[in-house]
Formats: C-alpha cells, structure tokens, sequence
C-alpha cells in the first residue's frame, strides 16, 4: 500500500507507459513526480494541471536521475529501445536502478518486456533481462516487474499505419500465428497496481495482455473500425530483416514461440478488465 503523501516518481512521464502509469496514479491520488526531458511540452504541461510535479530528466545523466529521485519512495522505471538503442536502453536500465537504491527508494517498478526471461534471442527483449537482473538485485525493499506484450499502439506508428491508411495490416508473420496485444491504457493500470499493492506484490514479474487475435482476425476488426477494407498482408521476413534485423528477429520468435500472458488468469486476481482490440480500434480516429 502506498502511505499518504508518499512520493512515486515516475520516468518517461510524457511517453506512453510513463503517461498511463503517472496519469493513473494521479487520478487515484498519489503524490507524482514526472520526469520528461521536455517539461514546457503539452504533455507535461497536462500532468502539471493534473498536480503531477514535473522536473526535467535525463537518463543518461547519472546527477539528473538522483535529483529527480530526492526524496522518493517509489519509483517507475521505462526505457525506449527505439530511442536509446539496445545497448544504451540497458545501460539506462542499470542506471537507473542502481541510482534509485543508492537513493533509498523502497519500491520499485520496472516496466519491461513479455517473455523476457525466456531468452528469446530478440535483443530489445534480452537486454531488458538484464535490467529485470539488475532490478531485482539492487537491495529494494520491494520490487515488480511488469511485463507487457505487443502494444496495439504499435500501430499507430510508422511500422503499420501508413499500410493500414492503405487498407493493409501488413505485418510480417504468419495469418494462422497468434499474437497477444494489450493498450498501453492497461499498462497504466498494472502500473498503479504495482504501487498501491506493492507489499502483496514484491518480487513478481507480471505478464500482462489484453488480447490475442491473429492478423487476419485483427484485420477484420480494423475494417469494422476504419470503416473501409482492410486485410492481413504477410510481409516477407527478408523485406523486414532489411529495415530492421531485431524487429525481424521478433517477428520470427511470435511465430514460432510468442507471448504466454495468461489474460483469464490476470483479470481473476487483479480485477482488471482487460481491453480487447475492438475496444481499443473504437477509440482511435483512422481517417
């Protein structure tokens, strides 16, 4: 449980799963320091009104970190393989862990990724096994560790969207393989979950999704959505592996092994309705 007027700090504040998290605490409540490196931004400007107090940060400036973490009591941890690199994205991790311990955090939350325990052989999944290592090694008091499947805002982005404007979910895996999803809204909510029963919680690792469609079935709710066709292309896997070998790698490991969240499982003990892809597609303007 987090005590009245104790302080959670969370990074990556105006990015996705910082956002939900910082934006879920706030709505129940909690005293919420956000750490952005562009604190005049809109989204910071937003957490502001909400109370969040936004100081700037930069995880990769060791004396950044610690004095945004003055003070704190818990802390959410997320890095971005996208932005930092894999490389950097790890040492980020260890950072930030290491600084939060040595800062005499108690409670600790580490966003990281589904499966990453499992040696996958994906970079940008091992990498963040490593951070999960060092988390879970740092001396905290407690400790959580979530890990999410594939984001359904991932389709928003520049890999799928411009495709789907088209009329294409073009993603390169098979039409019969499985792939689970969860929106980054309920990421937000196992975030404040991790905090607000962080004693129940102390040194699990949560693997958390919302849904689990193949393509083709994805495609259908996507036109039911956007209000014009849309159907399922497989994209070769060399064409991927040209932009992309990590991405490739991954794309391969759904395929043949994939996520195993168990969502029935989740929502009897934590009592979060997960949101299904045609709930989600609902909400976004496809236009």
């Amino acid at each position: 449980m987090v005590k009245s007027g104790a302080l959670i700090v969370v990074t990556g504040a105006t990015g996705q799963q910082g956002g939900a998290v910082a934006h879920e605490l706030l709505a129940a409540g909690h005293r919420v320091r956000a750490v952005t490196r562009k604190p005049a931004g809109e989204p910071a400007r937003a957490l502001a009104a909400l109370g969040a107090e936004v100081v700037t940060g930069n995880l990769d400036d060791a004396d950044s970190l610690r004095k945004a973490l003055e003070g704190a009591w818990g802390v959410f941890a997320v890095q971005n393989t996208w932005e930092a690199g894999v490389e950097q994205e790890e040492v980020q991790g260890k950072r930030t862990a290491e600084v939060a311990a040595k800062s005499g955090v108690r409670h600790f939350v580490y966003t990281s990724v589904g499966s990453a325990q499992r040696k996958t052989g994906i970079p940008h999944f091992d990498n963040k096994a490593r951070v999960e290592d060092a988390v879970t090694g740092a001396g905290f008091h407690s400790w959580v560790i979530l890990r999410p499947a594939f984001f359904m805002e991932n389709f928003l982005g520049g890999w799928f969207k411009p495709a789907i404007d088209n009329g294409q979910l073009a993603v390169g895996i098979k039409p019969t393989t499985v792939l689970q999803m969860i929106a980054v809204r309920d990421i937000g909510k196992y975030g404040k979950l991790a905090f607000e029963r962080a004693e129940e919680l102390n040194g699990r690792a949560l693997e958390i999704a919302g849904d689990q469609l193949t393509m083709p079935e994805a495609a259908r709710i996507l036109t039911q959505a956007a209000g014009r066709t849309v159907t399922h292309f497989q994209v070769p896997i060399a064409d991927v592996r040209k932009g992309s070998e990590d991405f490739a790698l991954m794309l391969e490991w759904f395929d043949r092994v994939g996520y195993n969240a168990d969502i029935a499982a989740n929502v009897k003990e934590f009592g979060i309705a997960p949101t299904r892809f045609a709930e989600w597609a609902k909400t976004v303007s496809w236009k």
